[in-house]
């Protein structure tokens, strides 16, 4: 069943319709899963037909998107946008008449998305295709954000601005520097909407691990999630006009950007998460890392033991096996006729030389 519907780890949620599976990718809450089942098991496209529904559905919905118009090529690519991105955020259809009258349209047909009190016209010019910019415009503009959040938020190819701070204190510097962040995002919303993404992050653990740094909290952190970029600023922001002027340097190239995914960001990678995973198992459990760790340098301090040994003793006996060579030539023939030394190794079985026998008869006189 694994391999048949490509199944890669666990927990894996799917919902089957027909012959589609959908892969649910959100939180691990019982009201997100719930609301998943509904979403992907209705209709791909639900029609509202009066205003009174439509004013339901935005009660109901944080961001939601709306085709209006008759058929077109548009609607084709908002119902293909539709059947790969229902897993993520609804889609309706609706006529002219119903969509509300602060709804300025300048030509139709036209895609919309609902979100922040407010709505967002789909320009095909300036946004480009338009799975993409579903994709990008399926958040809200401001967020509490957590790990799993900002793995999602790399799909929108937008940066992220995040107020890192401690929700506990309560001290001015927290609530002042979200409090900016939160006033960028309101207030500058049409400016910044297609590039940034605002929110806030409780403590500093994550960002810690993403960045391969310790940053002190209150802080603000703008990050690329595209290819792992990220920029600091090097002053306290005092202001939502501090934040904006850094943004802009962000986005004119003038502040430089650190991080990122090359060659060398990737080896340092690897050896600070080795380093982590050890400094983890080791508070978390001493005994269980002196044994993981430990065993395996006792056994190679074994084997290197032996074989040290091991060279050591071979040198003692090839010099013991030279040493009676040499007494053997400068002893007494009779003590050489009497004890006949016996053969060592394979050179000694040779048979010895012998001298002439008038010459041993005239040596044993």
């Amino acid at each position: 069943m694994a391999s048949e519907f490509g199944v890669r780890g666990y927990p894996t949620i799917k919902l089957l319709k027909g012959d589609l599976a959908y892969n649910y990718r959100g939180p691990r809450t019982k009201d997100d899963i719930i609301e998943f089942a509904h979403r992907v098991s209705g209709a791909l496209i639900r029609p509202l037909p009066s205003q009174q529904m439509f004013e339901h559905v935005q009660k109901r919905h944080r961001v939601f998107f709306v085709y209006v118009g008759g058929e077109s090529p548009l609607k084709e690519k908002y119902i293909d946008a539709a059947s790969e991105l229902i897993v993520y955020t609804y889609f309706f259809s609706a006529s002219e008449e119903v969509v509300p009258e602060y709804v300025t349209l300048k030509e139709m047909p036209a895609v919309l998305v609902f979100k922040d009190e407010t709505y967002f016209v789909y320009d095909e010019y300036e946004d480009g295709d338009l799975s993409s910019w579903i994709s990008r415009e399926r958040f809200q503009n401001y967020l509490t954000v957590d790990g799993f959040l900002l793995y999602e938020l790399g799909d929108t190819g937008k940066l992220v601005a995040i107020a890192v701070i401690d929700e506990k204190n309560t001290s001015v510097e927290h609530t002042r520097l979200k409090s900016i962040i939160k006033e960028v995002a309101r207030d500058y919303r049409d400016q910044f909407h297609r590039d940034l993404q605002f929110g806030h992050m409780d403590g500093n653990d994550y960002i810690n691990t993403l960045l391969m740094d310790e940053l002190n909290i209150p802080t603000v952190v703008v990050l690329n999630t595209s290819n792992q970029q990220y920029f600091l600023l090097d002053r306290q922001i005092q202001s939502a006009e501090d934040m904006v002027q850094f943004i802009h340097s962000i986005l004119d190239g003038t502040v430089q950007a650190q991080g990122g995914d090359s060659i060398w960001q990737r080896l340092k990678r690897i050896v600070f998460d080795a380093k982590s995973t050890i400094v983890s198992i080791f508070k978390s459990s001493p005994l269980m890392g002196c044994f993981l760790f430990g065993l395996p340098l006792g056994v190679i301090s074994i084997m290197c033991y032996g074989i040290y040994t091991a060279d050591t003793d071979g040198g003692y006996i090839e010099e013991r096996y030279e040493v009676p060579r040499s007494e053997v030539e400068g002893q007494d023939p009779k003590e050489e006729s009497k004890e006949p030394l016996e053969p060592r190794s394979q050179d000694a079985l040779a048979p010895p030389h012998q001298e002439p026998k008038d010459v041993l008869e005239k040596k044993t006189d």
